[in-house]
This record gives structure tokens, sequence and C-alpha cells, in this order.
């Protein structure tokens, strides 16, 4: 990819517009970002032979100066962030890269850095940085609440009273009665399709096939397992009632059954034991038994969730465990207060994976856990702060590299952006590369 190589003297004889300086700012990425490790200050023409290496910046990230601390090939750690504890870094990135690009459609010119300053008299951009080799992780740590996960109501179909209900916390699986009315059973069964008519001989669908293998799975047989209910299955049904205390119909009335995707845990009571329920009517709600965690996020880092991908959950003990994120939602909240905007937050609920991470916070009933969310890493790539990004004239981005008194803009791509730095290649940039970034 062609550079092109500006001096003293050529820069004297282009022009710019009023009030701008050959750092061109106007092409160059906002210089409020934060970014990377030290940023120096260039050297004045008349600075002594240690002209720059004491108005060295510290940058927010942290990362050590520049030639004092760390070689120029040490690796440099990547941080994560904290959600609503501090500003979106990868957001501000973005940002940046619209605010170049507008700037380069704006036409401005590469020119006369002006007189300004001594730094500007000089030819020479008001600060630098060096190319750094480092792992870029896009990151983020939310904070979510450990529990059992999303909430479920269950709502009576079968009007009569309430005989018998459980005990909040209590452990109920495929086939035991969730409640009773008028002392017969509503069954718990598994199955992701909820029940929402009569199961009889004659009838096709996906609950059929739900109810037929949950009656084999209680040891009920005669039937073949698939979507027709048949008279072989009306049997088995028959034989289910009678175990039940139920009449024998072969018919399976709607509300009698309550189909949940696996064992249940029971949350709360919507109702007492002697009262009237009927369709509708909120009789309990349940979770599922396995402890999970939900977190909620902003819109902006919902790229970061993804349904299976893995997690780390941090628990109060300092232990960290693995989770996966198994369900993603979208809500919208309503305002606080008069003319109020409403809202958009994205719910996570994140599963902790096996029996170790199961055990490990078994202890926790409820608890503050930190989640770290990962949406992408890039080992071992050349990285720059996304301020010191320049959009070129003949288009796409590039550097403004410093080679002693003298600049020179060469073109790169740009891979990951995250932390505020970016990873960049290009002809010529190397670990150590002095490049120019916005004062």
């Amino acid at each position: 990819m062609a550079e092109a190589s500006v001096t003293d003297d050529e820069r004297q004889g282009m022009e710019r517009p009023a009030g701008t300086s050959a750092s061109a700012e106007g092409r160059r990425a906002d210089p409020t970002v934060t970014a990377g490790p030290t940023v120096t200050a260039g050297p004045r023409e008349d600075d002594g032979p240690d002209a720059g290496t004491d108005d060295s910046v510290s940058p927010a990230s942290g990362a050590p100066r520049s030639g004092t601390d760390v070689a120029p090939d040490a690796p440099v750690p990547a941080r994560g962030r904290r959600s609503r504890r501090r500003p979106l870094r990868l957001l501000a990135a973005l940002g940046v890269l619209a605010a170049v690009g507008g700037a380069a459609a704006a036409g401005t010119q590469f020119g006369d850095r002006g007189s300004g300053s001594e730094s500007e008299d000089s030819g020479l951009p008001p600060a630098t940085a060096e190319v750094a080799r480092q792992t870029l992780r896009d990151s983020l740590t939310a904070d979510g609440e450990l529990g059992y996960g999303t909430s479920v109501t269950a709502t009576g179909r079968i009007p009569g009273t309430v005989t018998r209900l459980p005990d909040a916390d209590e452990r109920i699986t495929r086939g035991e009665d969730l409640y009773r009315v008028d002392d017969t059973p509503v069954a718990l069964m598994y199955g992701s399709v909820p029940a929402y008519r009569a199961l009889r001989e004659g009838v096709e669908g996906a609950d059929v096939k739900q109810l037929e293998s949950n009656l084999e799975a209680l040891g009920y047989d005669g039937f073949t397992v698939d979507d027709d209910f048949t008279g072989g299955t009306a049997d088995a049904v028959r034989e289910w009632q009678e175990d039940q205390g139920l009449e024998e119909t072969g018919v399976v009335d709607l509300g009698r059954i309550v189909f949940a995707p696996a064992a249940v845990r029971v949350d709360s009571l919507e109702t007492e034991e002697g009262a009237a329920t009927g369709p509708g009517q909120k009789v309990l709600s349940y979770t599922a038994t396995a402890q999970a965690v939900t977190v909620e996020l902003d819109t902006a880092d919902q790229r970061l969730a993804k349904t299976g991908s893995k997690v780390t959950v941090g628990l109060p003990d300092g232990t960290s465990v693995d989770g996966r994120v198994s369900g993603i939602t979208t809500e919208v909240v309503a305002g606080e207060g008069a003319g109020a905007e409403p809202t958009t937050q994205v719910k996570v609920l994140v599963v902790l994976d096996g029996e170790k991470a199961q055990k490990a916070a078994e202890s926790y009933v409820l608890a503050s856990v930190d989640v770290s969310f990962t949406a992408g890493e890039r080992e071992n790539v050349l990285t720059v702060p996304v301020a010191a990004l320049v959009a070129l004239p003949e288009g796409g981005f590039g550097v403004e590299v410093v080679e002693g008194k003298e600049t020179r803009y060469v073109p790169v791509e740009t891979g990951l952006f995250a932390d505020g730095r970016v990873e960049i290649s290009g002809d010529g940039i190397a670990v150590g590369t002095i490049v120019g970034v916005p004062g």
C-alpha cells in the first residue's frame, strides 16, 4: 500500500482551512477517547536531549509508561469493563470511527500545522504512542443476581376448591402432584409445549407426542410415541387415570396436566388451601431447580450475549465458575416520572455449567455475582490507541508514523476494537513504531 511522506518544507506550502493544524484534527478520531499504552508529548525544537521523556501521559487504561516499565514487545494485558459503572470504551471507539469518517467527507487536507505551539512549529504531532503487541478482548463484566432464573406462573383450568398446595422451595418431578383441586391431582409432566386443549383419541400434534413420551417414561405402554393419539394411547391414559384416582375416560382434560421443561422448584404461592379456583386463576409460580444468574444489559452491549456462549461467573467468595447463556429477552421499561422516556433492557439468563459449578453456588440461595462476557478476542496482534487512526483522503484508515522530525501517513487495515485500542496491520507497522495521537 502506498505511503505519503510529508516534510517540514512541504507542509509550509500546503493549503489548509483557517484555524486548523496539520495534525488534521478533523480527520483524526475523537481526542477524548481514552486509549492504549503510554502517550508522550512530541519533542520540541528547543528541548534538551531528554525531551519527550518527562511529559508522559498515563492513560485511563493503566498501561505502563513506554520505555520505562515494559519492553516494546512485552504483552500488554487488555482489561474488561463493568457495565453502568464507567463509560463504555468500545462504544466510544465506534463513535470515533464515525467522527473520523465525517471529517474525511468534509474535505480537510494534510497541511501546515500552524504556529499555535512549539510542537506545531516543529511539524510533529502534539503527542505520540508506540505500536504495541498484545491480546485484545472485547469484554464486559456485569452485575448479576444468582437465583433460579425466570419464574413461571401456573394458572388454574379446572374449577373447584384448592385442597392441597406444595411448600415454597419444594421440588416436584415428572408425574407428581403440582397441586390438588377437589382432592384430585393436577400433575406435572415434562415438555416445551404448554397444555392448551383436551387430548383424546383422534387428535394429532406435538402435545400428543409430549404426553406419550411422559406416559412411556412413567412405565405405561401399548402405544407408539408419535404425534397420533390412538386407541393404544387412550388405554394407557385410562391406566394412568386409575392410578391417580381419576375417572377412567381415556381423555386428558385441559388443566389436568401442567407441562414444564424439567423438574420445577416452587417459588411462591398465589392462593391458599380452601380457596376457590378456576380458569385463569393464579395458583403458584415455579422456577427451574438448577441455580442460574439473571443479568441486565444495556442494548448497546447485547452483542456480547449470544445464546450458548460461555461466560465466567464470579461468586461472592471469589470463586469463579463456568456458565452458559441459555436465554435472552428484551423488555421495555416505562420511564419514571411525568414525560420520562421508556428504556429498553436486555435480560440474559446464565446457567451454571456442571455439578462443580452448581455445588460451588449451592450455599448462595440469592446473591449478587459478577458475570464476565467476551464477544471477541485477538491474540498477539499489533495495536494502537483508537485516537491514532486517521481517515485518508483516498479512503480507508491510516496512522501518522513519526520518524525523527518527519512524519508520513501509512495506510492500515483495522481489526478488533476493544478497551480504547484497535488492532492494525500494514507495511512498515511493527512493535515500537511511533505514531501520532491528538493532544
